[in-house]
């Protein structure tokens, strides 16, 4: 942003809102105000361990957390050394009020890592304060924030707490408008439908008046939408009635059940309840969508408060496993191992505070409960310091030190149990008195089929370990009766996994250590059996492990020779023990395919192929004059190599730096180590190379402006179905040609591995290039007639791609929508016809972001193979895992961390696991070349042009 305020046009503003929409803080405040921050409002991009104010300063500033983390300390002498970190601060959250009326900060605030701030000065802050204070006042702790009391859904605090007690019961609360709406149209949905369901029905010898039953109500909603996709999910929607009242179990219980139960509708409660009218009938087919829509949105929250509520002992397994997933995504349970959240799961308890300002315990206290909050906030008040912060959602307190440098005195029995269980069941295998492998002991039933009785035993997962040690155990639990990937899960996440710890140069003696193995007591026909087994599974290992390196072992000169020698090691004892001979030649199989010659026959399968670290590639690199060299350098070359290429064709040695210049103008400046940087460009982006002294001259191309006219006129004679169809088609390639690996190599960092990620690179760059290819087209659409056709047929080529189960491209063509430069027309959406409007809502809840993307999960729960997933999630998924878990722990490696994120890779694994293969349409006679046009999108990828674009079309209304 500009560093003076006054200097921002409107696009920036645009730009700046678009981004503070998203920040949790700012959800409720009213856009007039939020314009107002993006007036005045400064970026601050801060490095782990940046103090922000210590306690006791005067302050002049206030703050909105962006993202990242902040460590609040206070210090009972107001003395750093030995202030304590009472909690901490996360994306949404905001602090520094104080500067309102002048008092000393009450807590030191430290970075807890990369952050990034919006920072407000004191003078605009009291300004919006005197302006807006109606609506800040949520967002600020007393005595600034206003102290609400009655029941009012807005200031509702809900918790999960570890102690486990009788169950809440639900507050009583008038039902809000919305659902009260909601549960009226669904009544007179039924009545207008299916009549039958709501009547006088016999129990017992008692009759209940005007009741539905619970099954009956889950048949009919799922026959009513395809956005309920389960019974589980529609029990969730029913919960939502239930606990506002707008729906009533005949003997007033808490939770909706899917069973043969009475529930009325709160109409149907009085004496004289009457029949929807025609209007109302009209009314309720025309909103029943609307409604369920809404209803699927916010039922997996009633759901999970619904299972919460029950007590531990009548949780299902079901219940248990939708917790452990609520629990997977809370930051502040990231440091616990999956045992302990599964273990969580039993005794966590639902809690809830209607009233402002209740009190949940007192300093001094003892403490008997952890809490984690749902929703809501809580304030943090220390005795002469007042409050010295406000905790929000995924935020925990109650087990750290809240008034002093000492642990709370607390007895939470539950947790403290569940880390004695877990230690309890922890077996450590040490040499030379150090843990070499850590292993949980787990209880596993099987059935006897010739007693019929059953048999327990126990199972051993391996929690820690060093490489070799966890090798060596999970070969010696190989099953070798089974298929690879259903029995040994583990090793096969070994096997994904091993390039973050053991690299392929460390792994190959070790594998070559473990094949000749052989037993040292016995009889002679017990070693020779033990001898032979141990063969069998470090063979099949071997195998497995060049099936999913596959064509990256080529690149490795140690791999080759390790196969080269373990064949030949086989081949000879295959002479000695006749059945390795299958197993030989399988192996022999693999060996000629990976270093010898490529498959035809799947090459044939492919029309692209994967980019590997080896091959050569010309590209551009321009200097400051825009004059350009053309260089041919491998894939994987280092920034290092290619200026040292660049240098030869200029003739200079002198002192040069590899520039990334984006279409906006932005500098990237490359590190001499960094490896295959030209992926790593944005779409418009290109390679410079220059002086230091140079760096502030480099201008942009004009060529990276991109298109100044859109290509209606022919885009328009394509068909929407073709279209969605040579896109998908053509993701798919880019998909196949991703690695497995590659994904890996990207969450911990190329520089790590030292390994390339190009075709995951190619493939993520087109999910930006399919999204402002939406964006420009319709910036350079200037009749709106046209636009608002534009419109459609974008809204239809996302719906083909959702039914091609083509995800990425959908998710992309939606997004580009949801621009702010795109949704900012208000004109083009006015004119949209009704039923495209409701296509794109029910496109937009699918991608809502809340619950951890638990629509888009649950829709993608449903689907079959080949599926192209929504690759961004994905790698969101595996870098919260990876950024919540240390790699190593003590020394050893973390499987545990290795298993989830293992679990995120086979996702992909199984949505490639069939061919992708529909008909193709039947091409437009008019256009026929949309093969073409697809794969060379011409697009602008600079917002602030597209945003300028946008206001020339519409500019803002006064």
């Amino acid at each position: 942003h500009p560093p003076v305020t006054s200097e921002r046009s409107g696009a920036d503003v645009d730009i700046i809102l678009a981004r503070l929409k998203n920040v949790k803080a700012f959800e409720r405040f009213h856009p007039s105000l939020l314009q107002q921050i993006c007036l005045c409002g400064f970026y601050e991009c801060l490095e782990k361990g940046i103090t922000i104010f210590r306690q006791g300063d005067i302050g002049t500033c206030w703050y909105a957390v962006l993202s990242g983390s902040l460590d609040v300390k206070v210090s009972e002498t107001s003395s750093y050394q030995d202030a304590v970190t009472i909690c901490t601060l996360g994306t949404g959250t905001a602090f520094g009020e104080s500067i309102l009326d002048n008092t000393p900060r009450h807590a030191t605030i430290i970075t807890r890592e990369f952050s990034e701030l919006l920072r407000i000065e004191q003078r605009e802050f009291r300004s919006l304060w005197e302006k807006y204070h109606h609506c800040m006042a949520g967002l600020l702790a007393p005595p600034y924030g206003v102290m609400e009391s009655g029941c009012n859904a807005d200031r509702l605090v809900d918790f999960c707490y570890s102690k486990f007690e009788s169950p809440v019961k639900l507050l009583v609360c008038v039902p809000s408008e919305k659902i009260l709406r909601a549960g009226q149209i669904l009544r007179n949905a039924i009545l207008s439908r299916a009549p039958h369901m709501i009547r006088d029905r016999k129990y017992h010898l008692k009759t209940y008046r005007r009741c539905c039953v619970g099954t009956e109500l889950v048949d009919w909603q799922l026959q009513q939408s395809s956005c309920v996709h389960s019974r589980v999910q529609a029990v969730g929607m029913w919960q939502v009635l239930l606990e506002e009242g707008v729906l009533n179990h005949v003997d007033q219980e808490l939770s909706f059940q899917d069973k043969y139960l009475f529930y009325r509708f709160l109409d149907d409660e009085q004496e004289d309840a009457s029949f929807p009218t025609e209007d109302e009938r009209r009314e309720s087919q025309e909103e029943l969508q609307d409604t369920l829509l809404l209803l699927s949105q916010i039922g997996p929250d009633a759901h999970l408060r619904m299972i919460l509520r029950k007590p531990p002992s009548e949780r299902t397994a079901d219940d248990l496993e939708i917790i452990y997933e609520e629990l997977l995504h809370i930051k502040a349970l990231s440091h616990l191992s999956t045992t302990v959240k599964r273990e969580l799961a039993g005794v966590l308890i639902f809690e809830s505070h209607a009233k402002a300002g209740t009190v949940l315990f007192n300093q001094g206290e003892e403490g008997t409960s952890w809490y984690i909050i749902l929703k809501g906030s809580v304030n943090v008040v220390i005795y002469g310091k007042g409050v010295v912060c406000t905790l929000h959602e995924g935020d925990d307190f109650g087990k750290l030190a809240l008034v002093n440098d000492a642990p709370r005195a607390a007895s939470i029995e539950d947790f403290n149990r569940i880390l004695r269980d877990v230690e309890a069941n922890t077996v450590r295998l040490k040499e030379h008195g150090q843990d070499v492998l850590v292993l949980e002991k787990s209880l596993s039933s099987s059935r006897t089929s010739v007693q019929g009785s059953s048999s327990s035993h126990y199972k051993y997962n391996v929690m820690s370990g060093t490489p070799e040690k966890i090798l060596e155990h999970l070969l010696e639990m190989m099953r070798l009766d089974s298929q690879f990937t259903e029995s040994d899960s583990a090793l096969d996440d070994f096997v994904l996994m091993h390039c973050v710890f053991i690299p392929n140069t460390q792994l190959c003696p070790v594998l070559m250590s473990q094949y000749p193995f052989s037993a040292s007591q016995g009889s002679e026909q017990e070693k020779l059996d033990y001898t032979l087994n141990n063969k069998r599974r470090v063979i099949r290992l071997v195998m497995h492990w060049a099936a999913v390196n596959g064509d990256h072992l080529q690149e490795e000169d140690v791999s080759g020779l390790f196969l080269e020698e373990f064949f030949m090691a086989v081949s000879n004892d295959a002479k000695a023990f006749p059945a390795l001979r299958d197993q030989l030649t399988e192996l022999e199989r693999i060996h000629k395919v990976l270093l010898r010659h490529f498959s035809v026959g799947e090459e044939k399968l492919q029309k692209r192929q994967p980019i590997r670290s080896n091959d050569e590639i010309l590209f551009k690199v321009y200097c400051c004059d825009h004059t350009y060299t053309t260089i041919r350098v491998p894939v994987a070359a280092s920034v290092r190599e290619v200026i040292g290429a660049v240098a030869d064709k200029l003739g200079s040695a002198e002192d040069l730096l590899l520039v990334g210049l984006s279409s906006a103008g932005e500098k990237t400046i490359f590190k001499p180590s960094d490896m295959s940087v030209f992926s790593t460009l944005s779409i418009n982006g290109r390679l410079f190379v220059c002086r230091r002294d140079q760096l502030d001259s480099l201008t942009t191309l004009p060529e990276q402006e991109g298109p100044s006219t859109g290509s209606l006129a022919s885009f328009e004679l394509m068909s929407s179905k073709d279209v969605a169809y040579h896109m998908t088609s053509y993701d798919w390639e880019l998909f196949h040609c991703v690695h497995e690996l590659e994904l890996i190599y990207h969450t911990f960092g190329r520089q790590y591995v030292k390994k390339t990620t190009v075709n995951l690179d190619l493939f993520l760059r087109r999910f930006n290039e399919i999204q402002f290819w939406v964006i420009t087209e319709m910036c350079l659409c200037p009749q709106l007639s046209k636009r608002v056709q534009l419109l459609k047929k974008f809204i239809k080529i996302a719906a083909h791609c959702k039914e091609y189960r083509n995800l990425n491209a959908f998710f992309a063509i939606i997004m580009g929508l949801s621009n702010p430069a795109v949704c900012r027309l208000s004109q083009t959406w006015e004119k949209l016809p009704s039923k495209f409007k409701k296509f794109y809502v029910e496109f937009e809840n699918l991608m809502d972001p809340s619950r951890n993307h638990r629509a888009y999960r649950l829709t993608v729960a449903k689907l079959e193979p080949p599926i192209i997933p929504f690759m961004p999630l994905l790698i969101k998924d595996m870098t919260f895992t990876h950024e919540g878990n240390k790699t190593f722990i003590d020394s050893l490696v973390n499987f545990e961390k290795m298993r989830m994120i293992a679990n995120t890779v086979k996702i992909v694994r199984y949505c490639r696991s069939q061919r992708f293969s529909p008909e193709s349409p039947l091409p437009s006679k008019n256009h026929p070349d949309v093969w073409t046009y697809i794969r060379q999108l011409n697009v602008i990828d600079n917002q602030r042009m597209l945003t300028q674009l946008s206001h020339g079309l519409e500019p803002r209304r006064s």
